[in-house]
């Protein structure tokens, strides 16, 4: 099978499209095998291009250990330029249909590989994220236990789980001691990404990311959105924000807290063939 591998500001995933990946039985296990970083490709995701009759392109996102996400960012802004630079479409305007609903991306700058994607509206209340508690009640900056300490985040849905702490030193902050504790917390019965944010100033953060089913990884463009949301729920900036992540810088946009704009960078790094068997 042939695919191509691309990464979205260092978050990196396994494309299988056209024969390739509609010949897949079992996608669960191959990613496990395919984003494998020293038996397999190497990546963050496998990512299935299938027909749909909703949109363009139907994106499966399976993570690397395994299971299904609803929605990945990141992966999007890849998809779009994909199928652009494949030539499967002759439109910069490209429509995907995932397990969050359709998602509508648009190449702004072909030189710098930008592209920006309409996010829809983020999902407040705790019955649609989903979180455990009053399913029309918001979860902003409410407390979670860990091993008797208090965690305070707030939690967003962008069509994925998302809980956003706020913490003096992104670089510092424990990603990897809280990350999987907070991802499997009972809170949420479907897990959680979990994001630590630091405040730079009203227009800028830092980032940094636990991904469920992923672990720590460069970047995460549906966190990068709950982050905003978080900070603008909370009163920390504006509605236009700079997301700084390991992998490098997000521009997240809530106008009138309607829909969620996100535009950054998607790049393919190599093509190659996996062995069948």
């Amino acid at each position: 099978m042939q695919f191509t591998k691309y990464t979205g500001l260092g978050n990196d995933f396994v494309f299988l499209d056209g024969e390739a990946a509609l010949s897949v039985q079992d996608p669960f296990s191959l990613a496990v095998k395919m984003c494998d970083r020293r038996f397999g490709v190497g990546a963050d995701g496998l990512v299935l291009l299938l027909p749909s009759d909703k949109a363009d392109v139907r994106m499966r996102i399976i993570n690397s250990d395994g299971s299904e996400a609803e929605m990945c960012g990141n992966a999007s802004r890849c998809v779009a330029l994909h199928m652009f630079t494949r030539g499967l479409t002759d439109k910069k305007q490209i429509s995907l249909d995932t397990l969050a609903g359709i998602i509508r991306t648009d190449i702004t700058s072909l030189d710098k590989k930008l592209v920006r994607v309409d996010m829809g509206q983020p999902r407040l209340t705790r019955g649609l994220i989903p979180m455990t508690g009053a399913a029309d009640e918001r979860a902003v900056n409410v407390p979670l236990d860990v091993n008797g300490t208090q965690i305070y985040g707030t939690a967003v849905s962008m069509g994925n789980p998302h809980f956003v702490t706020f913490v003096e030193n992104a670089q510092t902050a424990p990603v990897a001691e809280l990350g999987p504790r907070l991802e499997k917390h009972p809170a949420f019965p479907r897990k959680t990404n979990v994001e630590f944010v630091q405040v730079l100033d009203d227009k800028t953060v830092r980032m940094r990311v636990w991904e469920r089913g992923a672990g720590i990884t460069s970047a995460c463009g549906t966190g990068a959105c709950a982050t905003a949301v978080a900070c603008m729920l909370n009163g920390k900036t504006g509605p236009r924000v700079t997301v700084k992540l390991d992998g490098g810088d997000l521009l997240i946009e809530w106008p009138e807290h309607k829909n969620i704009f996100m535009t950054g960078p998607a790049r393919e790094v190599f093509t190659g063939d996996w062995p069948e068997n």
